[in-house]
């Protein structure tokens, strides 16, 4: 039937269309996924009361692992998989805490070989965080220097992101290096807003001014 050298040529027009076409709404498909992950984390990690974060964070994580299977080439996905995991962990505490975080460290370890830049630099921010918060050897891989080294990553990629900023900062806080922590947190500040994020911003800005006071307060 489509013998004729014209007609396969309309074929293979076509089908290139249809793909032209599909591609555009697969990739929207997957900002609207990543858009309610980012909702869903952000309600959960700064709205509800303390008693109701473990649970929200559980049904987070099954929607996340769902989405992330959904597209297993792309690094979006398997960010906020991990960023759910680690964020749950916080508020979980004990071994069960320990498995997330170390499962998020391995998501992440593998969204860096897929795309290090994804989500400006996420990646990095994320392993940051970390490996600034996780307990140390022999419980878990926790690690001051190297938190500061995907830190650096992560400014280098998203310098002036409200983010890395704020992690960074927190952490030279935290090794009481005063100066720099309170020009980092202050450059966290004056972050332009992210369109859409407008939930995580608020919550963001809340620890960097507490963080801020903190500093003050010596």
């Amino acid at each position: 039937m489509f013998n004729n050298p014209i007609c396969k040529s309309l074929l293979m027009l076509g089908s290139g269309l249809l793909m032209l076409f599909m591609l555009p709404a697969h990739a929207d498909a997957l900002g609207e996924r990543i858009a309610g992950l980012q909702h869903g984390w952000a309600q959960s990690y700064y709205q509800l009361p303390e008693a109701q974060k473990p649970a929200s964070f559980d049904a987070l994580i099954g929607t996340a692992a769902s989405v992330a299977a959904e597209y297993p080439a792309r690094a979006e996905p398997m960010i906020w998989q991990a960023i759910i995991l680690s964020s749950a962990a916080k508020f979980q505490g004990g071994l069960g805490a320990l498995s997330k975080i170390k499962q998020a460290r391995e998501l992440l370890l593998s969204a860096e070989k897929i795309d290090a830049k994804a989500l400006a630099g996420s990646v990095y921010t994320s392993l940051g965080s970390l490996y600034a918060k996780a307990p140390g050897w022999p419980l878990a891989f926790g690690d001051k220097k190297q938190a500061a080294a995907y830190l650096q990553k992560a400014l280098a990629i998203n310098p002036d992101g409200i983010d890395p900023n704020y992690f960074y900062g927190d952490l030279l806080l935290e090794q009481k290096n005063a100066v720099e922590a309170e020009r980092y947190l202050n450059k966290a500040l004056a972050a332009a807003p992210r369109p859409g994020r407008e939930d995580a911003d608020a919550g963001r800005r809340a620890e960097i001014t507490q963080a801020l006071a903190q500093l003050k307060q010596g």
